[in-house]
């Protein structure tokens, strides 16, 4: 199996905050890799590492073969990073964006606007192409964005929570785009803070929890880890008052619903109870939990 990214024992610290403690990670090629975490967690401090902007205190880490620390500009050359906000120029059309950074990446003018052009077709905005990117949704510029990253043709692609801000539909189309990519060759590494992101979109998952790697493997791997079930218990308006995960078995179903019978909540008028599949918040929330309580938490009807 070949590595996109191999990093080993990663530490790094700003002043007296461990932000990575021992960070493993093997991402092979050709993969959609999202790491999960918490706000403070380190993800962009990973990221920035991998990226040759920050340099690890300790540890190794190699992108495409090369070394982050010893061969930096190597690494550059086949990594290309969009980043939690659009970097575009407002005052350029879509395609004066594209064409300037390809001649700044070295093209020539016929290249930079072949380059240009094919990439806006690939991001569905050749019809918005002539027009200034101030007058872009902020789906099109983060579309934009991705479109920039890619002007010279590279492995291997860092994006760093790259539909924070967006809406729903925005979401979709970028989450499209970016299977496309996984789809022809390119490995993908995606922080996000949006779970269901992660779900629909990433061969592997890790989570991060105070600086190291607190879990990782499918989706559904990591799904399994919660037990069976989880028994909800809702409003009349439907809002979520308690929730409790169970090991799937009728004992465990009963067990769960008798713990509900002893909460004030279950005697909120016209509650009802329903079971569902875990899902990866709630995986999430397992992993990251720190001083919970193993008492479930009663969620405060408004």
């Amino acid at each position: 199996m070949t590595l996109a990214i191999d990093a080993r024992g990663l530490r790094k610290r700003f002043g007296r905050t461990d932000v990575l403690a021992g960070l493993d990670l093997a991402v092979p090629a050709g993969t959609v890799f999202a790491l999960l975490g918490p706000n403070g967690a380190g993800k962009t401090t990973t990221i920035n590492i991998l990226t040759t902007l920050v340099r690890p205190d300790a540890g190794t880490a190699h992108v495409a073969g090369f070394d982050v620390v010893d061969r930096p500009e190597e690494v550059k050359r086949r990594i290309a990073l969009t980043g939690q906000s659009a970097a575009v120029d407002e005052v350029l059309t879509g395609t004066e964006n594209l064409v300037m950074l390809g001649r700044l990446s070295g093209l020539d003018r016929r290249r930079a606007h072949e380059r240009a052009a094919r990439l806006l077709e690939r991001f569905d905005l050749t019809d918005a192409a002539g027009r200034r990117v101030g007058t872009y949704s902020g789906g099109m510029r983060r579309r934009l964005d991705l479109a920039l990253s890619l002007i010279v043709d590279v492995p291997v692609l860092f994006l760093d929570e790259p539909t924070t801000g967006l809406d729903t539909r925005s979401r979709q189309e970028l989450w499209n785009v970016i299977r496309s990519l996984a789809g022809a060759g390119t490995t993908v590494f995606l922080t996000t803070q949006y779970l269901e992101e992660a779900d629909r979109l990433a061969d592997r998952i890790a989570v991060l929890d105070r600086g190291r790697i607190a879990a990782e493997g499918t989706a559904e791997e990591l799904k399994s880890r919660i037990g069976g079930d989880v028994v909800e218990l809702r409003d009349a308006d439907g809002a979520l008052l308690l929730e409790l995960a169970t090991d799937g078995t009728v004992h465990g179903l009963r067990t769960a619903i008798d713990e509900l019978d002893r909460t004030s909540a279950a005697a909120v008028d016209g509650a009802t109870v329903s079971i569902r599949r875990p899902s990866l918040d709630d995986v999430f929330l397992a992993i990251t939990a720190r001083d919970a309580a193993s008492a479930p938490t009663l969620i405060e009807s408004k």
